[in-house]
């Protein structure tokens, strides 16, 4: 039987930069009958530090996500890959030999979902009734795709938005260069990977660039404001809570 119940795990950007993006998410979820629980206290789930070396800070972080994820069975719904991706593998790493907090990082992982991957595989929908008239491009973020295996599901909602024109993006497997630490630590290699991206983007012909995580979408709708693209980005859940003229739906 498909849960009744979600937590939502927000993230560190759309809380603070991409808030939209969250209550689309929660439009959307709601809209598939289901109760959506935003658990008090939650913050950083530590991966800037992890990624950094810093494990023990890593760790301060985690106990304290998974203390707050811990007080409801629910399963946890997270509109990003990289933090996902942080939870359901990282957080059993780091906590492999310790009695406690072990068996409550792998208890946490076993259900904790990407928002699209929680839609297609759990939730069992592939339709949402979504519409939206444009020309867009998918950017399959590299912790989405290499970390959570997650490839199918956003591409078969996008497939299944009314009015929806998605057209094919050359190199979309290759990152966008943002890798959070990385970008500031290797700003020119970043810098370039980003270029060829933008240049992907553009050479595509679509109004819209498409994701699961906002990290990146920062990133790639940076750049293009920079070059004076006229091409927005949206994630993923923005678009599928949309009508056919591409603005947030709110029936």
């Amino acid at each position: 039987m498909p849960p009744t119940t979600v937590q939502l795990f927000a993230t560190c950007l759309i809380e603070t930069l991409r808030p939209s993006a969250g209550m689309a998410v929660v439009r959307v979820l709601e809209g598939l009958g289901l109760t959506v629980e935003y658990p008090d206290g939650q913050t950083c789930c530590g991966q800037p530090a992890f990624n950094g070396g810093a494990w023990e800070d890593a760790r301060a972080m985690a106990r304290h996500t998974l203390d707050v994820l811990s007080r409801s069975p629910a399963p946890i719904v997270i509109p990003s890959g990289s933090c996902a991706d942080m939870i359901v593998h990282h957080y059993p790493e780091l906590f492999a030999d310790d009695p406690k907090y072990g068996p409550l990082a792998r208890d946490i992982a076993s259900r904790t979902y990407e928002f699209s991957q929680f839609i297609v595989e759990v939730m069992g929908v592939s339709d949402l009734g979504a519409r939206f008239a444009g020309k867009i491009v998918y950017h399959p973020s590299c912790h989405l795709l290499r970390g959570l295996g997650v490839d199918d599901a956003p591409r078969k909602l996008l497939a299944r938005v009314n009015g929806l024109e998605v057209a094919d993006l050359p190199g979309a497997h290759e990152c966008c260069g943002f890798g959070g630490l990385f970008a500031v630590k290797m700003s020119d290699i970043s810098g370039a990977m980003l270029d060829r991206k933008l240049q992907n983007v553009e050479s595509a012909g679509a109004q819209t660039v498409v994701g699961c995580d906002v990290s990146c979408l920062l990133h790639i709708g940076g750049g293009l404001r920079r070059r004076g693209a006229k091409v927005e980005t949206k994630h993923i859940a923005e678009l599928l809570a949309s009508d056919e003229r591409g603005a947030m739906n709110d029936e």
